[in-house]
C-alpha cells in the first residue's frame, strides 16, 4: 500500500480525445510543485476525465498568469515619470475611512527610487521638486491640513514658498524612505490637480489669412441671409476670423519655466522630424466643406471646416499626430485621441454668450455645460454650404498660443512657434 503522505503530483498531461473517452497521458514533471494541479480521483482506472484534465490545466494556467503578473506588471505614467502597478488584495473592513493618496512611510519600499535626486545632507536626505506657485495650496490644503498629514506619516519636513514666488518645494527627513515616499505622494497630489486646472495653451496652425477670412465673411454673410429663419442662428455664433485656426492640443503652463519647456521641446520636435517630413517648406492646405461635431444636425454646437493637404498627402497628419505624441509623453500634455482631428471651428454656441472663448475639450475643466448651451439646428446650412470653399493656405508654423489673448494681427499671442522653412 503506498503511503498516503505522497507529495501530489500530476501524472497526466495532454488533451482527452475528441470523443471525450478517457486517455492515458504522458507524465508530467515540467511545472513547479507550487503549479501543480491535484491529482484524479482514485477511482480514475484508465486515465483522467475530459474534465479533471481541464480543471488541473485551468488551475495551472491561472497560477501561472498570477505569477506573470507580478513578473511584468502594469506600468502607469505620472508626470513623466513611470510607475509600477502592483498587484493588492483588498479586504474590507467595517468602519474604514479611506485615506486618498496617503499610507505609512514604510510603502515607499517599492517607490521608484532611481526618477528623482535624493541628496544625503548632515541632517539627514533631501530632495527638491520644481512646482508652479498656483498649485502651493493642493500641498498645503486647508489650514494646512494636507501639509501637516504628508508630514506625519512620512516623518519629513516641507518646505514651501511663500504664495505667488515661484522656488522650488524642499522635502527633508532622517530617512530616505520617507523622503522618496513624501516626494511620490506630492507628485501624485499634482498631476491629480493639474488635471482639474484650465487649459491656458494650446498648439494651433494659424489659419487667419486675409484669403481665408474674406472666405469665412462671405460664408458668414450666406449662411444668416438663407438660414436665419432656422432654430437657434444668430451672427454671435461664427468665429472671429482673425482667430481661425487648427487646433493640436491643448496645455497648461502655469508659470515661465514650463512655457520655456513647450518652446524647447517644440524646437527639438523641429530637428527630429518636421523638417525631415516638411522639407523645408509650407506646407499647402486647402480649407473646404463642412461638418458638424454632435450626433444630431438639428441640435449643433460646433460646425467646423475640413482641411486636407493639396498634393493628397497625409503629411499635415502625420506632423499633427508626432508633435501630440511627444507633447504626451512629456508630460505637457494629455492624450485625448489615438488620432488629431484636424478641424477649423467657424460656428460655436459657446460664442453666443462670450466671443472671446475658445474650443473647449474634454481636458479642460474650465469646458462650459452642454446644459447650458443653446444648441442650433444646422441641417440647411450643412445642405447649402457643404462644398463651400475657403481657399488655399500655405502653412509654414505651429504655434504655441496663449488662450485669452490677442496679437497685432489679431490673432492669439504666440508664447513660441516652430517653423517649417
Amino acid at each position: 500500500m503506498r503511503s498516503s503522505t505522497r507529495r501530489p503530483h500530476c501524472r497526466w498531461r495532454g488533451r482527452a480525445a475528441a470523443s471525450g473517452a478517457p486517455v492515458r497521458l504522458r507524465r508530467c514533471c515540467a511545472l513547479p510543485a507550487r503549479l501543480r494541479p491535484l491529482p484524479p480521483p482514485a477511482s480514475s482506472r484508465h486515465g483522467p476525465s475530459p474534465a479533471s484534465v481541464a480543471s488541473c490545466l485551468s488551475h495551472a494556467t491561472l497560477r501561472l498568469r498570477s505569477t506573470m503578473d507580478v513578473l511584468r506588471p502594469t506600468l502607469i505614467r505620472i508626470g513623466g515619470r513611470i510607475y509600477r502597478k502592483n498587484l493588492v488584495q483588498e479586504q474590507a473592513y467595517q468602519n474604514e475611512e479611506e485615506e486618498d493618496f496617503y499610507a505609512g512611510p514604510g510603502d515607499c519600499a517599492d517607490e521608484p527610487c532611481d526618477t528623482f535626486v535624493v541628496e544625503e545632507t548632515e541632517k539627514g536626505f533631501q530632495c527638491r521638486v520644481e512646482v508652479p506657485s498656483p498649485l502651493y495650496k493642493y500641498i498645503i490644503g486647508k489650514k494646512g491640513e494636507t501639509k501637516k498629514r504628508l508630514e506625519t506619516e512620512t516623518r519629513t519636513s516641507i518646505s514651501i514658498p511663500k504664495p505667488g514666488v515661484e522656488g522650488e518645494i524642499v522635502i527633508t527627513g532622517q530617512q530616505r524612505s520617507g523622503v522618496i515616499s513624501a516626494r511620490t505622494r506630492i507628485d501624485v497630489l499634482l498631476e491629480s490637480f493639474r488635471k482639474k486646472q484650465p487649459f491656458t495653451h494650446f498648439l494651433s496652425f494659424a489659419l487667419n489669412q486675409p484669403v481665408i477670412q474674406e472666405k469665412f465673411l462671405q460664408f458668414k454673410e450666406e449662411v444668416l441671409e438663407k438660414c436665419s429663419k432656422d432654430h437657434g442662428i444668430s451672427s454671435s455664433l461664427f468665429q472671429n476670423p482673425a482667430k481661425l485656426h487648427l487646433t493640436l492640443g491643448t496645455l497648461v503652463l502655469l508659470n515661465e519655466q514650463e512655457i520655456q519647456k513647450a518652446c524647447d521641446l517644440l524646437q527639438r520636435c523641429k530637428e527630429d522630424f518636421v523638417d525631415q517630413i516638411a522639407g523645408g517648406k509650407p506646407l499647402t492646405v486647402e480649407v473646404a466643406g463642412v461638418e458638424y461635431m454632435n450626433d444630431d444636425p438639428a441640435m449643433t454646437d460646433v460646425l467646423y471646416a475640413k482641411v486636407h493637404m493639396k498634393d493628397g498627402s497625409d503629411r499635415l497628419q502625420v506632423i499633427a499626430d508626432k508633435l501630440v505624441e511627444r507633447f504626451v509623453a512629456s508630460g505637457l500634455m494629455l492624450k485625448e485621441w489615438d488620432r488629431v482631428k484636424l478641424h477649423a471651428t467657424v460656428m460655436n454656441t459657446l460664442f453666443r454668450k462670450d466671443p472671446s472663448a475658445e474650443e473647449q475639450n474634454s481636458t479642460a475643466t474650465g469646458k462650459s455645460s452642454f446644459k447650458e448651451r443653446e444648441s442650433f439646428n444646422g441641417r440647411n446650412i450643412l445642405k447649402l454650404f457643404e462644398n463651400f470653399c475657403f481657399g488655399e493656405v500655405q502653412l509654414d508654423s505651429v504655434r504655441l498660443s496663449q488662450r485669452f489673448s490677442s496679437d497685432a494681427s489679431g490673432y492669439y499671442a504666440t508664447s513660441g512657434q516652430l517653423t517649417f522653412s
